[in-house]
């Protein structure tokens, strides 16, 4: 299970500390990389900028997408990976603190995996990462990669 990256992308210093605490309150030991605003996210995932070069064969198993980001927001984020061929497949699951029935409709429009709300009780926030691991990072069978060249 190690093999399978999840990509936190998560601009909150506190929220980013709490994820990566529950993973591994969670024995949830997988590699985690974390983007701290949409654009490193996009360059990460799609070899750019700072990721230029880096091997596009080796995805996240799931993408943890807050929607209040910096530079580009989560709901471009999604767009943007929804348009390629690369990514267009890869699970996201927003992760935010909205309530918002548009955040709800927009993600889900965009073609959002699952919309998970942020809980403010760290023993609940735990429980709800143990759930989102067991589910995506081993009951979930992934879409095969799209073949490159």
């Amino acid at each position: 299970m190690k093999d399978k990256i999840i990509l936190l992308i998560e601009d909150n210093p506190d929220d980013e500390a709490l994820t990566l605490r529950a993973l591994k309150q969670n024995n949830i030991m997988n590699e985690v990389f974390v983007a701290r605003d949409g654009a490193e996210a996009l360059d990460y995932l799609f070899g750019t900028g700072l990721h230029a070069g880096r091997d596009l064969t080796l995805m996240p198993q799931v993408i943890l997408l807050d929607l209040k980001l910096p530079k580009v927001d989560g709901l471009e984020v999604l767009r943007r990976l929804r348009a390629n061929e690369l990514t267009r497949l890869l699970p996201v699951v927003i992760l935010t603190t909205s309530n918002e029935e548009q955040d709800r409709t927009s993600g889900y429009g965009l073609g959002a995996n699952s919309y998970v709300r942020k809980p403010v009780d760290f023993v609940q926030f735990t429980d709800d990462v143990r759930q989102l691991g067991l589910y995506w990072l081993i009951l979930n069978e992934p879409a095969p990669l799209p073949k490159r060249g």
